[in-house]
């Protein structure tokens, strides 16, 4: 049976509907980040600069490399339940929703598998510094233990967004968030567990959230109820999936591998820099949690119009995205440019790892407006079903520079504004790559040619 209700993508004023759909998204992101600032602030004044570094360093960069591919890889599926809801498909739509949680299972069985056998490898493999190897060690093997739930949680609210409902995700995110910071205060600030506490923490935080999202899915209407008898995948989706998700996997890869050599290059300069740069990070993070949000819209926006045969309302929705992004952009870059040293001071005490956090912002947050094309236009693009050119662009014109970068001009100017610097010069050169691609491939999706038409 055909969904009857009204689609708010699809229909009314475009930036009414992706203000509605972006704030849910975007309060979520934004209870993701306390998540795992909570986790920093208290393990950083509880059990001091080498466990910050332990959770927030090295240990991070690799959740990172796996948890993104296999997510970037799912977000296949997401286009794709996207696109059959807003050609109202329902069938394909169960289809594909119940194989997206096929591959989110596999998916977590797998990093767990890997993240327990090659974690200490890996940890060596960055350089992670000495006195932070074993607290390193045993907060990734906890985390990749709940890695199932993890990725549960990540796919399924990402099949919620991908039908419009973006507020589910936010409530149980608000849910998991709650949980976290008790259980961090309870372990490590009580109980003393220090590193061990944050990751046992973290774990018990993603496994309620995941119940909450298979609760919420088993529920569902217009195809997206979870059934176990259904639960298992598609051929044919499966396959689509992979063709869509693989290059968004791969670039989320080639992000996490460039980090990976930046963060093994920041280890290099001892604990107080690494203590700044996690300070840094989960500071920054809170730009990105806004930009991200658009792109998500956006992705959500272009897929379910672009199912429904209007085209040019797919291409308005990324320009809409876009503005609003931009504005935040220059908003949080006078916001932290201001707060700067009174922000750090929550992390840690130490004037000297406070100087060295402000020294890397300065070069990063005023310019974060040039990504703002690159989310978008990718983004758009992502949910029309074009991946590959966008992953070549963005890895080659982000990715590869940055891994050029730090093995040809870091060594002869070995400073931390050499490794910062090399932020914004890449997103000058892939925004002008994305300028020229993008005519290209509206052409190649049908624009021009009549509503609903495509190539």
């Amino acid at each position: 049976m055909q969904p009857k209700r009204q689609n708010a993508i699809t229909e009314g004023v475009i930036w009414r509907q992706v203000l509605a759909f972006f704030f849910p998204i975007m309060l979520g992101t934004l209870f993701q980040q306390l998540y795992n600032t909570v986790d920093a602030v208290v393990v950083g004044r509880f059990a001091g600069k080498a466990a910050l570094a332990a959770v927030g360093g090295s240990a991070a960069q690799i959740l990172n490399l796996l948890v993104s591919f296999f997510v970037g890889l799912s977000s296949g599926a997401t286009v794709i339940v996207s696109q059959y809801f807003g050609a109202r498909d329902s069938a394909n739509v169960s289809r594909a929703v119940h194989t997206a949680l096929w591959l989110a299972i596999a998916a977590g069985a797998a990093m767990t598998v890997l993240g327990l056998a090659f974690a200490p490898w890996l940890l060596r493999l960055m350089n992670t510094p000495s006195e932070t190897l074993a607290d390193s060690a045993v907060y990734l093997r906890i985390i990749f233990a709940a890695m199932i739930p993890s990725m549960v949680f990540n796919v399924g609210s990402g099949v919620l967004r991908a039908v419009g409902d973006s507020r589910r995700p936010l409530y149980f995110l608000i849910a998991a968030c709650l949980i976290n910071v008790v259980l961090d205060v309870l372990f490590v600030a009580v109980l003393r567990w220090s590193v061990m506490g944050v990751a046992v923490a973290t774990a018990l935080a993603q496994t309620a959230s995941a119940l909450l999202v298979l609760w919420s899915l088993c529920r569902g209407q217009d195809g997206t109820r979870l059934t176990l008898r259904g639960l298992r995948p598609d051929g044919a989706l499966l396959a689509r999936t992979v063709q869509i998700g693989l290059p968004t996997g791969l670039q989320t890869v080639m992000y996490s591998v460039s980090n990976m050599i930046i963060t093994a290059t920041i280890n290099g300069f001892g604990t107080n820099t690494v203590a700044a740069w996690v300070a840094m990070g989960k500071v920054d993070a809170l730009y990105w949690m806004i930009n991200n949000a658009f792109g998500v819209s956006v992705m959500t926006f272009a897929g379910q119009n672009y199912g429904a045969h209007k085209l040019d309302r797919a291409e308005r929705s990324m320009f809409v995205c876009m503005g609003l992004s931009l504005a935040a952009a220059w908003l949080f870059s006078g916001m932290f440019m201001l707060l700067a040293r009174p922000v750090y001071g929550i992390f840690t005490r130490e004037a000297e790892v406070v100087d060295i956090a402000v020294e890397m912002m300065r070069y990063i947050t005023p310019y974060y407006f040039l990504f703002v094309p690159i989310e978008m236009i990718s983004g758009a693009l992502r949910g029309m079903g074009r991946t590959l050119v966008p992953t070549l662009l963005t890895a080659a014109g982000i990715c590869v520079f940055r891994v050029i970068w730090m093995f040809t001009l870091v060594p002869r100017w070995p400073e931390i504004r050499t490794i910062i610097l090399s932020y914004p010069i890449s997103w000058i050169i892939t925004t002008v790559a994305f300028a020229f691609y993008y005519p290209h491939a509206r052409r190649r999706l049908g624009f021009g040619k009549g509503v609903g038409s495509r190539e």
